[in-house]
């Protein structure tokens, strides 16, 4: 029987209202430009730094070379690579201006379209398309979007929904444990662990934490080990696949100062509980973040649980219950946990407390709002057509909302902030700020200077380089007269230079060159052929290699290091697993079994 064309076109209104409403939500960017959020910098140069090793060869870099006003450090060895590899990526066929307007499209569209899968499970093509649009513009995506440009976090819209749709489904509800839990669905939570870890390490820690709490209540609501059987395969499976990130970031955690990322005041979780206020005036601009995105939370919660009670009353709850419970319940889970009363858990719950702020959770509350308010509002017919007018008729609703980022969230980018002085001063090779948390364990940022030469001759490892007021970032200069010497860089044919340094040099006397690069274990450094034994520390976590008098080459080159390997390969092993997982599922969903 040949469908209806009104049906055939019927099956892609609902991705295309919701890439719509997606449209409309970057609306603002697109009229008054990039919102600088408080991570748009921070993005901005990790896709630069990426896309540059790319041209020089590098498939996966390690080191950002222009943080720390171009001394480095090892960024990508602790920041998940999806994001800046998809924003690098972006980077090389569009404009860069373009790119973070683009990538805020991709990941809302994403967030809309997998809610709308998860939704799916749960109700009607119509309703489930409005509830894709519900969590892009009634969520915590548009904050996380504008007020923060925190890309890693923003991928959460689309992997969690698909976390939540994988551990529901039981495909095979009549059949023995094993059939059940392996239905076709295992396979592709591996891949979806993988793709929150390599995203944004926080999320991945929550995402962990929600599958292992949302898997066993849909096993005791269904009565069957499955879903905790299903998940931990796919979290077994999802680590392997992202070993080769994980392993290095989780071993060299002891090379840098990432208890940085967590010490900070208003990193702790104590001062992040909802409407938090605080008598220290260092705490004075978080709290006004604090009491937006606490208004934020309280809104979402407030609109889910009141949804979800009309929903109740009307008779929408009429397919999967089992599943509507579950969805219920993360409304109050994520209310506890943004409350004091939930600090015990914080505390005993290995790295929860590296999420940093409670109210992170919000993103787990994107989906289950968008289906129970689009199931509370939801009262047309089931006819194609309606529902497909029903749906564009809401994003017709939707779009003044798109406004709301301009009005409450858009931060205007500063002169020095706009992408153009971005990459000005990317050209100029001059740098930019590098990140407390990736600097070596005893060494202070704020001591890093400016306008370093490549090598700097001096009878002391500690010599002090660069000069300032208090509170102001050092500049270095020749006048300072701080080096007895200074050389540039000596070109090395065929090796990258943000993973290379070559020194060709002719010193006036014994010493030690300080070179305009970060210390770092990674970092093989020779001279004249041979490893020196050790390094002397430095205050600004500048390398200081000493050196005779004459003749000098050195060189320094990034290695691959052991926990690096192993890393590469738990990950073949993990795709191995993959494998055997996907042709396992394919058998027991064999007819013949």
């Amino acid at each position: 029987m040949r469908v209806p064309l009104a049906a055939r076109l019927g099956r892609f209104a609902g991705p295309a209202v919701i890439l719509l409403a997606a449209v409309a939500a970057i609306a603002p960017q697109m009229v008054h430009g990039n919102s600088c959020g408080d991570d748009f910098d921070f993005h901005l140069v990790s896709w630069l730094d990426a896309a540059h090793s790319w041209r020089e060869g590098i498939l996966y870099p390690h080191w950002a070379p222009s943080a720390n006003y171009g001394a480095g450090e090892p960024r990508f060895v602790f920041y998940p690579p999806l994001t800046w590899m998809l924003g690098a990526a972006l980077g090389l066929v569009m404009s860069w201006k373009a790119v973070p307007i683009a990538l805020t499209f991709l990941l809302l569209a994403g967030a809309g379209l997998a809610t709308r899968a998860l939704a799916r499970y749960v109700m009607d093509e119509g309703p489930a398309a409005l509830a894709g649009c519900v969590a892009i513009f009634f969520g915590y995506a548009l904050f996380t979007a504008y007020e923060r440009s925190a890309f890693g976090e923003l991928t959460g819209g689309f992997w969690i929904p698909l976390l939540l749709l994988l551990t529901l489904r039981d495909r095979n509800a009549e059949g023995s444990l094993w059939r059940r839990a392996f239905d076709g669905s295992a396979a592709l939570l591996a891949l979806v662990v993988a793709g929150v870890w390599l995203s944004d390490v926080p999320l991945g820690v929550m995402a962990s934490y929600l599958l292992a709490a949302f898997a066993l209540a849909v096993a005791l609501l269904h009565r069957s080990w499955a879903p905790v059987v299903r998940a931990a395969a796919g979290v077994a499976v999802g680590l392997g696949l992202s070993a080769f990130f994980l392993v290095p970031a989780a071993v060299e955690q002891s090379w840098v100062a990432v208890r940085e990322a967590t010490d900070e005041p208003g990193m702790r979780i104590e001062n992040n509980w909802l409407f938090g206020h605080h008598a220290d005036p260092v705490l004075q601009l978080h709290d006004v973040e604090l009491r937006r995105v606490s208004i934020i939370g309280t809104c979402m919660i407030a609109l889910a649980l009141a949804s979800l009670l009309v929903a109740g009353l009307r008779g929408r709850i009429t397919r999967q219950r089992g599943a509507w419970i579950a969805l219920a319940l993360i409304p109050f889970a994520v209310l506890f946990l943004m409350l004091p009363v939930s600090l015990p858990v914080w505390n005993v719950l290995p790295k929860l407390r590296f999420l940093q702020f409670p109210w992170r959770w919000l993103v787990a509350l994107e989906a289950p709002l968008g289906i129970f308010l689009a199931s509370a509002v939801w009262s047309v017919n089931r006819k194609v057509r309606a529902a497909v007018l029903a749906c564009c008729a809401g994003v017709a609703l939707l779009l003044p909302i798109a406004t709301t980022p301009k009005l409450f969230f858009f931060q205007p980018c500063d002169e020095e902030d706009a992408v153009w002085a971005m990459l000005d001063t990317y050209s100029a090779g001059t740098g930019f700020e590098g990140e407390d948390e990736y600097a070596p364990p005893r060494a202070d940022t704020a001591l890093q200077a400016m306008n370093l030469p490549d090598a700097c001759l001096s009878a002391s490892a500690t010599t002090t380089l660069g000069q300032g007021d208090e509170g102001t970032t050092p500049v270095w200069s020749p006048a300072q007269g701080s080096c007895d010497a200074t050389f540039s860089r000596s070109p090395s044919p065929g090796k990258p230079s943000a993973e290379h340094l070559r020194i060709d040099a002719v010193t006036s006397h014994a010493g030690y060159l300080i070179l305009r690069l970060r210390s770092y274990p990674a970092w093989r450094v020779r001279v004249n052929g041979q490893t020196p034994r050790s390094l002397p520390e430095r205050a600004d976590g500048l390398m200081a290699v000493p050196v005779p008098q004459g003749p000098v080459k050195l060189t320094v080159d990034w290695t691959t290091t052991g926990d690096v390997a192993a890393g590469r390969w738990l990950s073949l092993v993990g795709l191995a697993l993959l494998a055997g997982l996907a042709g396992l599922e394919h058998k027991f969903s064999s007819p013949h079994l």
